[in-house]
């Protein structure tokens, strides 16, 4: 027997491993995905997928990996491995309006920057109006904007600007969840995007 050993080691393991199912499960929802659709994004068959999530079938990193691909999250937030020995600080997701929300700023103050994940449930639009200026862009799926007149639908790798004091709304434009980068300033501050290179310098300049 080695004595060495980390005492409770084990069953820490164990209570990680338990509770892989429900983390799959519960990421999975909150991005409204199906099983069907995670299983042709994986390759993984449903039924695997379901035992999976009902702890009927153990994790392995065979099976981890590509849903850690799928749903683009680091693998350690489905193992919920602890965070020991890094220095850096972790932002941790939260819920709002159905949406999930991911800081990627902490500064108060100025320009505020998150990954937005709203899901694929089709909601009526309900404009709202507020100080502030905000920019969007789709980093997947498709998103419908209402923006005082306007009602439009911006394709992956869209951007749009706008005054918040517009009544806008935005959310899921097709049958998939979709993703977006927000900065928002709260005093007005705008984005500044260069619209083209500089021109190069000549050789003989």
């Amino acid at each position: 027997m080695d004595h060495n050993a980390p005492v409770g080691k084990a069953p820490a393991i164990a209570a990680a491993l338990a509770d892989v199912g429900p983390r799959l499960k519960r990421l999975r929802t909150q991005r409204g995905v199906t099983l069907a659709a995670l299983s042709e994004a994986t390759g993984i068959s449903k039924s695997t997928l379901s035992r999976l999530e009902a702890g009927q079938r153990r994790p392995s990193l065979e099976l981890l990996l590509p849903i850690a691909q799928a749903h683009r999250v680091p693998l350690d937030e489905l193992v919920g491995a602890p965070e020991v020995g890094d220095p850096r600080v972790r932002l941790q997701p939260r819920q709002a309006h159905g949406r999930t929300v991911l800081p990627l700023t902490r500064q108060p103050g100025g320009l505020q920057a998150w990954k937005i994940i709203v899901p694929a449930a089709q909601a009526e639009p309900d404009p709202r109006v507020h100080e502030g200026y905000e920019w969007l862009y789709v980093l997947s799926g498709r998103l419908r904007l209402v923006l005082g007149e306007h009602d439009l639908v911006l394709e992956a790798g869209e951007a749009a600007e706008f005054d918040t004091r517009v009544p806008h709304w935005f959310g899921s434009a097709g049958d998939r969840p979709v993703e977006i980068l927000s900065l928002f300033g709260r005093q007005g501050e705008r984005m500044h995007v260069r619209a083209r290179p500089l021109k190069s310098r000549s050789p003989s300049a």
